[in-house]
């Protein structure tokens, strides 16, 4: 029994490695390829550069233009840091509502928030885009920031519910009996226990609206105020040639933050989803 536990246990750390080489080898490739010249990375699947080209980053970094890629780097920390600040609190509010308080068609407009996750984004980007422009919000961060604000994205908001539901309802009755009102039990009691929930939200926010860029490249029409999405693409000139070590480059100072939050809330983020939607 030891020897089949021993074998059948190597064979899965074995195949996880090789799955993680897999999944891996095109981060480590892209980082080879901030050093290779073009022919290179056309002509060759190696990850370490015969011929190593530096000064991809510096050169990339300067960008094209009036602009450098420190601007794009900028816009994008502007418009996902409120968008991931707006969206925990909206989130933790409205779905604290639902699933502690009883009040008139809660369960009506509970599915009427559920039913919103089966739109395909694309099918709204047209009304929205009415939308935006009759309240004069294009060209800025606002299509964003204030639906976030709002809890306009019933995931988020469904996600909260489902963790605030596996959370007992006596913690509320001993809190109401020491005198805690409803705000105050949300803040010093439940929200302490929601760390992991919370945690998963800004993950799953900061990277979506990090990599956003079609309703971005709608809604936003100045090059000033591109995040890295677009100021990415805004460096591949179709009608000129142009290095590729640099769009390499600026990807891996690109793909940084979102992997570095990731790291630091790896044990939050999968607690988070582990735990979501289980109900004591």
């Amino acid at each position: 029994m030891r020897k089949r536990k021993l074998l059948s246990l190597s064979v899965s750390y074995i195949l996880l490695i090789l799955l993680a080489i897999v999944m891996i080898y095109p981060l480590i490739w892209m980082v080879g390829a901030a050093f290779k010249s073009n022919e290179e990375i056309f002509g060759t699947l190696g990850i370490l550069p015969k011929n190593p080209v530096y000064g991809a980053f510096k050169a990339g970094w300067k960008g094209t233009g009036q602009y450098g890629f420190s601007t794009f780097l900028i816009n994008s920390f502007k418009l996902v840091i409120p968008t991931v600040i707006f969206t925990v609190i909206s989130s933790v509010l409205v779905a604290y509502g639902f699933s502690r308080f009883n009040f008139p068609l809660k369960k009506f407009l509970f599915m009427l928030m559920l039913s919103t996750l089966m739109l395909p984004s694309i099918v709204l980007i047209i009304p929205r885009y009415i939308f935006f422009k009759n309240f004069g919000w294009l060209d800025s961060y606002l299509p964003f920031t204030i639906p976030a604000l709002l809890a306009c994205n019933s995931f988020f908001t469904y996600m909260m519910c489902q963790f605030f539901r596996g959370l007992p309802l006596e913690l509320d009755e001993s809190a109401k009996i020491d005198g805690c009102n409803s705000f105050i039990i949300l803040v010093r009691i439940l929200l302490p226990l929601c760390k992991a929930a919370i945690f998963s939200v800004m993950v799953f926010q900061f990277v979506w609206t990090w990599n956003n860029f079609l309703e971005v490249l709608i809604y936003v029409n100045s090059i000033s105020k591109y995040p890295v999405a677009l100021g990415l693409r805004l460096t591949m000139d179709i009608g000129s040639e142009f290095d590729w070590n640099q769009i390499m480059a600026m990807s891996i100072v690109a793909i940084a933050p979102p992997v570095l939050l990731f790291i630091v809330a790896q044990k939050y983020f999968v607690e988070g989803i582990a735990t979501t939607g289980m109900k004591n």
